[in-house]
């Protein structure tokens, strides 16, 4: 003889786990996927994607202190990737560095601009112009 399982009903709800509720409060603060503008205590903000309540992906932050922007890529709470670092000028805004990122500096390929007429485009390393790389000054050179 042989003893079979008897099958549930499908309209049978089984009782949902307690949890206490400062688990439940931790788990929704902390951040992740695609989010709305966050705040920092600083005034600075982010608007963009996390992974463990760290900015991870595509998204764009703005500093208070200087109004600076930087719209790109982010990977464990840095600028990593491909990005743009702009500053205020005027009613808009004048980009400073355009290209590779890594670990918040620049890195790999990017250009850096000086002025509006004289800009390094080439290659960098942790920060610093290394490697390949040309500078274009105002008169021509």
């Amino acid at each position: 003889m042989s003893y079979e399982k008897p099958i549930e009903p499908q309209w049978v709800k089984k009782p949902r786990e307690k949890q206490p509720l400062w688990k439940e409060w931790d788990y929704q603060a902390n951040k992740r996927g695609i989010r709305h503008t966050v705040y920092s205590v600083n005034g600075d903000e982010y608007t963009g994607e996390w992974l463990n309540n760290l900015k991870h992906g595509k998204g764009t932050y703005t500093w208070k202190t200087n109004k600076a922007i930087f719209d790109g890529d982010w990977a464990n709470g840095k600028r990593n990737g491909f990005g743009t670092y702009s500053l205020p000028k005027g009613v808009g805004y004048r980009k400073v560095y355009a290209g590779g990122w890594k670990n918040d500096k620049r890195h790999g390929y990017g250009t850096n601009f000086y002025t509006d007429d004289e800009y390094y485009e080439g290659e960098w390393y942790a920060d610093n112009r290394s490697g390949w790389g040309r500078m274009y000054y105002a008169d021509g050179t």
